[in-house]
């Protein structure tokens, strides 16, 4: 294999795929980005098992070949390497080494063969349809930070995506949850989508996709099995990703649908106000009290240790007065996903779950369960 690539193609590629590989590996193969030359450029391919990702660049191919090198050594290389540089890249049968080469820098990478790398073949993926880029980032972007962590319900570590008949037409929606707070995101269903099974996509792919289509050009293919789904991005990089084996819960019994208080704040005063009066909070309860009374909100902590601290401000709010704890950090997330300039809270009362969004009927809502304070 010898082959001469621009340096700021091959770091953009190297990093779009270097960071599925884990730093950690018992499997060495693991730890190694497989560089595969031959007429359509240079093709770099990276896993860790349960999501793979691949991009092809233009390259000056001389001889065809593939090898596998550790995927953040030569990305190490490339990042140090002077804007505008060449590299070449060669490998030789016998010594099972590569050469990296850009003007008088010289290194030496122990190689895996590739006849040793693992291939995360996809299968048939039956349903298929192609969305906006930025769509996709929307629902990944509102919803995401809902994910849970907690291992022992792996079926909430990551989001949900599927179509639902909704509002007299068919909606693609993005779900995620941890139990305490729920994010779901909807938009009108992309032509194809109909008839998909519900995935569940973990969260280390949300993560993925979330990078790539950052620069991942104007839409984003989307091929889908039960078991497996590929993300096509028109700039060239394909990510495919094992899905999550379980059932997402009934997430619509969780949204409720009496709470009959309704509040409405400005949207970034409410939210700088809560990041003052939790500054106090103590970093396990981080309660923040809602005091609600005709036209005004108290924000209230209060903390043993370290005292306590109250701020005031006035409010669209005409019901009975209502008092009400939430995290203050689960807020602060909740406030950061909406678009306007309001925020506006369906209350019940203190034991009750509170829904947020930033007007009536808008395509993202927040469910937000509340704490003792």
């Amino acid at each position: 294999m010898k082959v001469t690539v621009e340096r700021a193609a091959l770091l953009r590629s190297l990093g779009h795929v270097h960071r599925v590989v884990e730093r950690r590996n018992t499997i060495p193969i693991l730890s190694n980005v497989l560089l595969r030359s031959g007429p359509d450029g240079l093709q770099l391919k990276a896993t860790d098992l349960d999501i793979e990702v691949t991009e092809t660049i233009p390259a000056d191919v001389v001889d065809g070949g593939a090898i596998t090198v550790p995927a953040h050594v030569i990305y190490d290389i490339v990042r140090k390497l002077p804007d505008g540089a060449q590299v070449s890249l060669e490998t030789s049968g016998e010594t099972g080494q590569m050469l990296i080469r850009s003007g008088r820098s010289r290194f030496t990478l122990g190689a895996l063969p590739e006849g040793d790398f693992p291939d995360l073949a996809a299968g048939e993926l039956p349903h298929r349809f192609e969305l906006p880029a930025a769509d996709l980032k929307r629902l990944i972007d509102k919803t995401q930070f809902a994910i849970s962590t907690e291992e022992t319900r792996y079926y909430l570590n990551g989001i949900f995506f599927h179509t639902i008949d909704a509002e007299g037409s068919l909606k693609l929606r993005a779900v995620a949850t941890d139990g305490h707070r729920l994010a779901r995101v909807q938009m009108e269903a992309p032509e194809g989508s109909g008839g998909m099974p519900g995935i569940i996509v973990p969260r280390k792919a949300v993560a993925e996709i979330q990078k790539l289509v950052e620069d991942g050009g104007e839409t984003v293919g989307v091929e889908i099995s039960s078991a497996k789904v590929r993300f096509s991005f028109s700039s060239g990089v394909t990510l495919i990703s094992k899905l999550i084996d379980g059932t997402f819960p009934d997430y619509a019994r969780v949204i409720p649908t009496g709470n009959d208080k309704r509040l409405t704040v400005e949207r970034d005063q409410f939210a700088k106000a809560v990041d003052r009066v939790s500054t106090i909070s103590s970093e396990r309860g981080r309660a923040v009290k809602l005091a609600m009374t005709d036209g005004r909100l108290s924000l209230s902590v209060n903390n043993p240790d370290s005292g306590s601290a109250t701020e005031e401000l006035d409010v669209d709010y005409e019901s009975g007065p209502l008092d009400i704890g939430f995290n203050a950090r689960y807020l602060l997330d909740i406030t950061a996903q909406l678009d306007g300039d309001t925020a506006l809270f369906r209350l019940a009362d203190p034991g009750s779950p509170t829904v947020i969004q930033d007007r009536e009927g808008a395509p993202a809502l927040y469910v937000l369960m509340p704490m003792r304070v």
